[in-house]
């Protein structure tokens, strides 16, 4: 199995190693040597069974694939930020798909990108690095999704949708066909999404409308 270090150990890294369990349940993949988190009062602790073995920057000393596992829509570009600190080759990270997850043939999934149960990609279409796609999402035809960008709990996009590097879509959105939804927007919770957002604002209600400027 491939030796593989969770980079963050708060809930996406818990259900990352709930995924993670799934894969090996089915075909042994992973061996999670434990969790990297930068938290200092943290280092020690026992997280579902595994230890938070040290600072991130512990990555570097250690002979192993490497899955970064941060996700806040106040913080939505961690997982580029800590990728360009860390200065590893895509090799270096893993790509985690949960069994329930349904993939289409020819979908083309970045380096460490994590798919959880239930999410739905239904025809060919490229997913960026470092994405998080979690549970009962739903990503249509023709769709393209950038680097870093977090799709939270059902979240759903109609075909030919583009989302910019490091966006957050909140749960239960919804997103009209053929829009653009621009790098590090913010789509809250529950939003319908009718007309374009542009990069850097955060937009929410039925239907979506600006609320401000996030970066």
């Amino acid at each position: 199995m491939t030796p593989l270090l969770l980079i963050g150990a708060g809930g996406l890294a818990r259900e990352a190693l709930a995924a993670i369990a799934a894969v090996n349940s089915v075909r042994p993949a992973f061996e999670v040597l434990g969790f990297l988190d930068d938290a200092e009062a943290r280092h020690g602790e026992v997280v579902d069974g595994v230890e938070v073995l040290g600072p991130i920057d512990l990555a570097r000393e250690l002979d192993a694939q490497v899955l970064i596992c941060t996700a806040s829509s106040a913080n939505q570009d961690s997982r580029m930020r800590i990728s360009r600190r860390l200065g590893f080759d895509d090799s270096r990270y893993a790509t985690v798909v949960h069994p329930a997850a349904s993939v289409a043939a020819g979908v083309e999934l970045g380096a460490g990108t994590v798919l959880l149960a239930c999410a739905v990609i239904t025809a060919p279409q490229q997913v960026g690095r470092f994405v998080v796609v979690m549970p009962h999402v739903l990503l249509t035809h023709d769709d393209s999704v950038a680097d870093g960008v977090t799709l939270a709990g059902r979240a759903a996009l109609a075909g030919n949708v583009r989302v910019g590097e490091s966006a957050y879509i909140g749960s239960g959105a919804l997103v009209r066909e053929g829009l653009t939804v621009g790098a590090g927007a913010l789509v809250g919770m529950g939003a319908v999404v009718l007309q374009d957002v542009p990069a850097g604002e955060t937009w929410a209600g039925v239907p979506a409308r600006p609320l401000g400027v996030t970066v």
